[in-house]
């Protein structure tokens, strides 16, 4: 199967109109002062085989697994049906099993045996590129399978794995019956809760902060949501942690603005879990064209949840949101995503974090 359409990014014009709103100033809660010296370091690795944004990627055994998202091609960006399986012990990519439909911001999760996950994410129908879906889907006997559908249309959510069961948490959903355009949908609270063995929802505690495109891990038995945007706010620091075992959330200290740009960490971001800590990097935020049109954080945060504190990491190789990020070893791996704010700057670099 072909990518589907050219895709048309129109949130960008939309997005600007809330950048302008007041962001919050530096000496958040808990945050550490920029360092001359910073943790970490950036390494490149084998491209990802196709320029692609808006993509998630989910850990199966050792290897790690990404498909579909918006693929650079002549004459724009395409909805794609790709999947792509990467070895780091051998830093090579294969091909991996087509998806049963393309799919732009399709929220890939692991699960119990190694499973890989899908869920949702946008396709184009009648009324738009926009289009949320609900199709469960599982990589079984090398191929993906549809299981079921999502209880309610959530896109741009944060999935994560834990205890044998996957939580999808905050994103967009539509706010009446139109489906298909960016602004048909709003941010949301939600906390679904899948049971992969049952193919049972449930419904955990809503997020105490309703946002879309936020980033997350699991670490020390909690689930934690890191910033994130608003429509009507631009970007959010915020940092929240979720306890399984209560279903309570508490909100930590909050990702610093970007000293660079004096900007709050946008939508787009990615995140994971490495040596006790959150690897937090990347996104995007928004202006008028007038001042700029906005532009791609370059910090990497490092979030030490002992002291509730960030601090700051070696700056990103290649700035980029809309991007994957996985743990594997010693690693977090940065996958693709876009190198200019909004759409038009898909790109293929795969980058390696470590301590």
């Amino acid at each position: 199967m072909q990518p589907r359409v050219m895709f048309d990014l129109t949130r960008r014009s939309m997005l600007a109109t809330a950048a302008v709103a007041p962001f919050a100033a530096s000496g958040a809660l808990g945050a550490t002062r920029a360092q001359a010296e910073v943790a970490g370091r950036w390494t490149s690795a084998a491209p990802l085989p196709s320029v692609t944004q808006e993509i998630y990627a989910a850990r199966q055994g050792d290897r790690i697994v990404t498909a579909g998202g918006l693929v650079g091609r002549p004459g724009g960006l395409f909805i794609n049906d790709d999947s792509h399986i990467y070895d780091p012990a051998l830093d090579r990519w294969s091909p991996g099993p087509r998806l049963p439909e393309p799919r732009h911001h399709l929220m890939l999760v692991d699960g119990p045996l190694d499973r890989v996950w899908g869920f949702g994410g946008y396709d184009r129908r009648d009324g738009g590129d926009w289009t949320a879906m609900t199709n469960v889907w599982v990589i079984d006997q090398g191929r993906w399978h549809e299981v079921g559908r999502m209880p309610q249309r959530l896109c741009e959510t944060v999935g994560l794995h834990h205890d044998g069961r996957i939580h999808l948490i905050t994103g967009r959903s539509p706010k009446g019956e139109a489906n298909g355009q960016w602004n048909d949908q709003g941010d949301v609270d939600t906390h679904l809760i899948f049971d992969p063995a049952t193919l049972k929802w449930s419904e955990g505690r809503p997020c105490p902060m309703a946002r879309n495109s936020a980033a997350g891990a699991v670490l020390d038995g909690a689930l934690w949501i890191a910033g994130g945007r608003t429509v009507s706010g631009g970007g959010t620091g915020q940092l929240d942690r979720y306890d399984p075992a209560t279903d309570r959330w508490e909100t930590r200290a909050p990702i610093p603005p970007s000293p660079t740009t004096g900007r709050q960490v946008g939508g787009g971001l990615a995140m994971a879990a490495l040596d006790g800590r959150l690897v937090a990097f990347g996104g995007e935020w928004f202006a008028p064209r007038d001042q700029g049109g906005g532009g791609v954080f370059t910090e990497t945060w490092l979030y030490d949840p002992a002291q509730d504190v960030w601090s700051p990491g070696a700056p990103m190789r290649t700035p980029r949101h809309g991007l994957a990020a996985v743990a594997v070893g010693d690693a977090v791996y940065a996958i693709a995503g876009g190198e200019v704010v909004s759409g038009g700057g898909a790109s293929a670099v795969l980058e390696a974090f470590r301590l």
